[in-house]
């Protein structure tokens, strides 16, 4: 079950959190991964922990919110391993604020990674997939991307753009064979997360008002989203695509 040997797998953002487990997830699983992050020192510290625990993985650095920077690795990964065949955007931002709050700066920046960089990593790895008639692209969205969250009015704009890019790269390239889904977590105990939990006066209250947001009264887990994109990395989703997996602990369920 969800076996990749011989498949190879590019993720945005796998320096920390989310990308990292879902890069780890996909190389136990038996795939080549290509860690790709703005951030040299975590990226290539995630790459040489794969390939210390017996996987198979490169760093590459990338800038997902310039088309140059994607161009470029793209060209060099498929120089590298000669095809993709599966793509997690997975590089996000993001920003609190309401519409009153937020400036038109803090929007662009927002959507040049939350947005554009789905579109910029997208582009140069579609058409060989298309080629090949194979392959699987994950956006991660967010729970933000199907509902309204407080004060969040540029995050919510920009994760449910994705939501809408995903529904709309599946039925235009349905015919290629090539899948496209988003996943759309909720709050997810990352290393960004534990860290503005610091910042509080009472860490531990903190964690309790933000977990006690969805049903079960918790945040969820990076390797808990990572299971969900190996599934749909995998053969096993061969009829799943245009589809977005909420895991967001119950929060959208009121």
């Amino acid at each position: 079950m969800f076996e990749l040997r011989e498949k190879v797998a590019v993720v945005t953002g796998a320096g920390s959190g989310i990308g990292e487990a879902i890069a780890h997830t996909l190389a136990r699983a038996g795939a080549q991964v290509f860690v790709l992050d703005r951030d040299e020192k975590s990226g290539s510290a995630v790459a040489a922990s794969i390939m210390s625990a017996g996987g198979v993985a490169s760093f590459l650095l990338v800038d997902v919110s310039h088309d140059g920077s994607c161009v470029a690795a793209a060209r060099q990964l498929l120089n590298d391993a000669g095809h993709c065949d599966i793509l997690v955007n997975n590089a996000g931002i993001g920003h609190v604020g309401t519409v009153l709050t937020t400036c038109a700066e803090d929007l662009d920046r927002l959507h040049g990674v939350n947005v554009r960089g789905v579109l910029n990593m997208t582009r140069p790895l579609l058409p060989g997939m298309m080629a090949r008639r194979m392959g699987s692209v994950i956006n991660i969205a967010s729970v933000g991307g199907v509902i309204a969250v407080k004060e969040r009015f540029a995050y919510c704009a920009t994760k449910f753009a994705v939501v809408g890019m995903t529904k709309c790269m599946a039925i235009d390239h349905a015919e290629s064979k090539v899948r496209f889904n988003a996943i759309c977590p909720g709050r997810v105990e990352t290393p960004f997360v534990q860290a503005r939990l610091k910042e509080y006066p009472d860490p531990k209250k903190a964690y309790e008002e933000m977990a006690s947001t969805q049903a079960l009264k918790r945040m969820g887990q990076p390797d808990e989203i990572a299971a969900a994109a190996l599934y749909l990395a995998a053969d096993e989703s061969a009829f799943v695509t245009g589809s977005c997996l909420v895991i967001d602990g119950g929060m959208s369920a009121g």
